[in-house]
C-alpha cells in the first residue's frame, strides 16, 4: 500500500502505547513501517511493570530493529501520558528526530479490571486521565502542529466496548470515541480525518487458553482476533485510499458486533 506522501521523504506516524511485541501498537507500527512511514512510538515502563506481563526492554529494541529493517527511521519516547505536559514533550521529541507527524495512532491505554461496585475513585480517575484526557491532548497537539498536504492528516484511535466488569476502562474508552468523532468534524478543515477502530477481543497475551477457546467458539469466524487484524484496518485508514472515511467507529472484530 502506498504511503500518503509520495515525496522522497517518508511520512511520519506516531503510534502511542507500543511497548510490547505482542500488542496491537507494535503490530500497527510494523505495518505502517512496511507501508512507507517513518515511525515513532511511545511506551511507559511503570505501567507495564504493574501488569502481569511486566516490562521487557528487549521488546523495545526488537521492535525498533524490525522497523529499521523495513526502511523506517524510528524514535522511541518514554512518556507518562497522565502528565498534562507529556503530549507537547512527545511531539517535540518526534519532530526533532523524524519531522512533522502525518498520522497519529492512539493505542495506549490504562486497563485494570474492576466492576461498578469495586472500582476505586483513584482507578476511575486514572483511566479517564490516560484514555480520554491524554488522547484529547495528543489530538490537540497534533492538530495545532499539523503542516501536511491538505487531506493527508490521519487520526486513528483504538477503542473497546467493554463495560461490565471493566467499568473504568470501558467508560473512558466511550469518552475517547466521542473525542475522536468530534475531531473528525472540527479538524476536517485542516485536512485531517479521524476514526475509531474497535478490534474486539484480541489475543495480545492477556487471555488464558480457556478464554481463547471460549472466545473463538463465540465468534462467527471461529477464531480470536490477532494484532495484525487491527493493524490491517489502521493501515488502510492511514493510506491515501482510506482518506474518504471520516468520523466513523469501525468494528474489526470478526463479526462479534453483528
Amino acid at each position: 500500500m502506498e504511503p500518503l506522501d509520495t515525496r522522497a521523504a517518508r511520512p511520519v506516524a506516531l503510534v502511542t502505547g507500543a511497548s510490547r511485541l505482542a500488542g496491537i501498537g507494535a503490530a500497527v507500527a510494523t505495518r505502517l513501517a512496511a507501508d512507507g512511514f517513518d515511525v515513532a512510538i511511545t511506551y511507559w515502563t511503570a505501567y507495564d511493570e504493574r501488569m502481569p506481563w511486566r516490562s521487557r526492554t528487549a521488546d523495545h529494541d526488537e521492535l525498533e530493529g524490525r522497523l529499521g529493517k523495513l526502511g523506517a527511521q524510528t524514535a522511541a519516547v518514554e512518556a507518562d501520558l497522565s502528565d498534562v505536559a507529556a503530549s507537547a514533550t512527545v511531539f517535540d521529541h518526534v519532530e526533532a528526530e523524524l519531522g512533522p507527524v502525518t498520522a497519529l495512532v492512539l493505542c495506549h491505554c490504562e486497563s485494570v479490571n474492576s466492576d461498578l461496585l469495586g472500582t476505586t475513585v483513584d482507578s476511575f480517575d486514572r483511566h479517564f486521565v490516560v484514555n480520554a484526557r491524554a488522547s484529547w491532548l495528543l489530538i490537540r497537539e497534533y492538530a495545532l502542529r499539523f503542516s501536511g498536504m491538505p487531506g493527508s492528516g490521519r487520526i486513528v484511535a483504538l477503542t473497546s466496548d467493554a463495560t461490565a466488569g471493566n467499568l473504568p476502562y470501558g467508560a473512558s474508552k466511550g469518552a475517547l470515541d466521542r473525542i475522536v468523532i468530534a475531531a473528525a468534524s472540527e479538524l476536517a478543515g485542516r485536512g485531517i480525518s479521524a476514526n475509531v477502530v474497535n478490534p474486539g477481543a484480541t489475543d495480545t497475551g492477556w487471555m488464558s487458553d480457556q478464554q481463547l477457546q471460549a472466545t473463538a467458539e463465540a465468534l462467527p469466524l471461529r477464531r480470536v482476533g490477532i494484532p495484525d487484524d487491527a493493524a490491517n484496518l489502521v493501515s488502510w485508514l492511514c493510506s491515501a485510499q482510506g482518506g474518504w472515511v471520516n468520523g466513523q467507529l469501525l468494528h474489526s472484530d470478526g463479526g462479534a458486533s453483528a
